[in-house]
């Protein structure tokens, strides 16, 4: 067996849905012309951290020196259990502790693995917290391919992961647990461009793109001042992110709940409705979000998001 096929079984046996290995380079020039004319639109809205770092996030080889391989995995975030329809939604992806430290576990435990049994390696591990492309790596690594609603789709598989990376100076061949022979293409499909509540997805013939400005994710979590009016009508019973891409997704039909169990909600967090949130304090909101990625919008976040929810949902 060689190393890359080991390195992936290792993935798999961790827990990770999928794995693939990629050598590390520039982007092309396609990739990079798009991200610097998406900067340069305002699409980042106040997410300034975008624009550093711009050449290690066209060339993520800068982050590790003798950088060779980068190892992508994706991780499963899809619930077993759902809040109440009737109650304020947030994101699947918030039901459970957050996933930097989940994933950054698993990629430590692959990464002794790697040490121990084929070499050792210099490197790093990232998960969403450096200047990384994941999804434009990881579809070229044939994990899957960038839908129209910008996210990562797996194919036969969905939508519903994180991504995670260890970069490393490992030599290693180009390999991935995905088959070549699946679907990877939305077609005429435009489901996702036509329910997104405010307008978000932009489609320019071959290019599509997400206006954060105009993202309810955005506005609810990473937004810190006031939410735009023209995105607050429109925020109908969403209390932290927007995952209507991801439901509208034909792709997503494959979704299948997580096994991961600190992605597992709580009976309290299940029974989070109006009346509890309206009366919730920051020292309860600190208790029943410790650990939780709900922590990045804050309770000031939260609350702000609550007024915007339309009245009619009360």
């Amino acid at each position: 067996m060689t190393k890359e096929q080991l390195i992936i079984d290792k993935a798999l046996e961790l827990g990770f849905s999928e794995c693939a290995i990629i050598r590390t380079g520039q982007v092309d020039s396609c990739c990079e012309t798009t991200l610097k004319e998406w900067l340069e639109g305002g699409n980042a809205a106040e997410m300034n951290y975008m624009h550093n770092n711009l050449e290690k996030r066209l060339n993520p080889g800068l982050l590790v020196d003798d950088c060779r391989s980068m190892i992508i995995v994706a991780l499963n975030y899809y619930p077993q259990i759902k809040r109440d329809t009737s109650f304020p939604e947030i994101s699947y992806y918030a039901y459970g502790k957050d996933y930097h430290d989940i994933i950054k576990s698993k990629l430590r435990l692959l990464w002794e693995f790697i040490s121990e049994s084929i070499s050792p390696l210099n490197g790093r591990i990232f998960t969403d917290s450096a200047p990384v492309l994941e999804r434009y790596w990881a579809a070229k690594a044939g994990l899957g391919f960038i839908g129209k609603s910008n996210n990562l789709i797996i194919p036969g598989k969905g939508s519903f992961f994180f991504l995670g990376e260890i970069i490393c100076d490992l030599d290693l061949e180009p390999a991935s647990s995905v088959s070549d022979s699946v679907n990877r293409s939305c077609g005429n499909c435009r489901r996702c461009i036509e329910a997104c509540p405010a307008g978000a997805l932009k489609e320019d013939g071959e290019i599509h793109c997400l206006d954060a400005r105009k993202c309810i994710s955005y506005q609810t979590i990473e937004n810190k001042g006031d939410i735009d009016p023209s995105v607050a009508e429109k925020i109908g019973n969403r209390l932290y992110g927007c995952d209507t891409c991801l439901k509208v997704c034909p792709f997503n039909r494959f979704a299948t709940p997580t096994a991961v169990e600190e992605f597992m909600p709580s009976e309290e967090f299940l029974s989070l409705d109006y009346e509890k949130l309206e009366s919730l304090t920051e020292t309860e909101f600190k208790v029943i979000f410790r650990g939780s990625p709900i922590k990045r919008a804050g309770f000031s976040g939260i609350k702000r998001n609550l007024a915007c929810i339309d009245n009619k949902f009360y």
